[in-house]
């Protein structure tokens, strides 16, 4: 069963944010087009906590900024093995999939576009990975959100795996 995500608060955090696309939109009126602008956003600390933001508005720079706010709420911690993830992983958000390998030391980040931002941000200095699919901005950046979500460190998974497990094996013993 998975347990809620409790809150990180981002007031005591060192967040940088970095700006990874702005879409304009056009929407068709009786008196012609009207534009719009969509900010996709990272925020991290370089430190483990990244988190993705989506803002929208009529200019680029108030898009730019409620996206960063969004990306600030949405903040999680990713757990790290030194410079690089504990473990592969493969997800799929959409079309869109994402290969994440962790990699030897002075490797660097072999990503690019979204996911890539996404890695920096979050501080992961060693890694391969790989964007399959739809190349889409949101879908790729949001796929690298979802198996970052989904890492877990081997140690506390491990101490998870075996807590069960002890009173069944001290009542066989009696």
């Amino acid at each position: 069963m998975k347990q809620p995500l409790s809150r990180i608060d981002s007031a005591e955090l060192n967040l940088n944010d970095k700006l990874i696309n702005v879409n304009r939109v056009a929407k068709v009126m009786k008196g012609g087009k009207r534009l719009r602008f969509s900010a996709l956003v990272v925020t991290g600390d370089g430190e483990g906590h990244v988190g993705l933001g989506i803002g929208k508005a009529n200019e680029v720079p108030a898009a730019i900024s409620k996206g960063g706010a969004q990306a600030r709420k949405n903040l999680i911690k990713v757990p790290l093995a030194g410079s690089t993830i504990p473990h592969e992983i493969t997800t799929r958000f959409g079309a869109a999939t994402v290969v994440l390998r962790p990699a030897v030391q002075g490797t660097g980040v072999i990503a690019g576009g979204s996911v890539r931002a996404v890695l920096e941000a979050c501080g992961v200095k060693d890694i391969l990975a790989k964007s399959l699919g739809n190349s889409n901005h949101i879908n790729v950046a949001r796929a690298t959100m979802l198996a970052l979500t989904q890492l877990r460190n081997p140690k506390e998974e491990l101490a998870r795996r075996r807590a069960p497990d002890a009173p069944k094996e001290a009542a066989a013993n009696e």
